[in-house]
């Protein structure tokens, strides 16, 4: 029998790559589902700046303006004559309420003002008005 050399076996190799790619996977997997799982009670505005604005505790209830001076009460469309009579069955099993007010910027004041009077005459409601962080440019 002829003297055969042995061959040297490879060196064992675990590639990694696939592994992190299913990771990578899952974890935007989550990522992307957790943005679905945020409760959204107001319609979407553009919501002006304010450097002092404080987040409220209490049970919120929102009012909405759109662009166009339309008013939601918590995303359903209501006059702005029914708004304090949809405000109080809203409150009906709670003493106080903060009832949050989402107005678009580009809304005009006496819209607004005009909101604001009407919630204003409800006994334990809390006005609180939306607005968004200023964006900090590297200041």
């Amino acid at each position: 029998m002829p003297y055969l050399p042995e061959e040297p076996e490879d060196d064992f190799e675990l590639n990694i790559v696939p592994m992190i790619d299913v990771i990578f996977a899952i974890l935007t997997f989550f990522i992307i589902s957790s943005l679905f799982l945020t409760r959204s009670e107001s319609l979407p505005v553009n919501l002006p700046q304010a450097a002092s604005a404080e987040l409220q505790e209490r049970t919120r209830i929102a009012v909405s303006i759109d662009e166009a001076g339309e008013i939601a009460l918590n995303q359903n469309a209501i006059a702005l004559e029914n708004l304090q009579a949809g405000v109080r069955d809203l409150m009906a099993d709670t003493q106080e309420s903060v009832v949050v007010i989402n107005a678009d910027e580009a809304v005009s004041h006496g819209r607004v003002v005009a909101v604001m009077d009407e919630l204003r005459e409800i006994e334990g409601a809390t006005l609180g008005i939306a607005t968004r962080q200023p964006v900090d440019n590297g200041r």
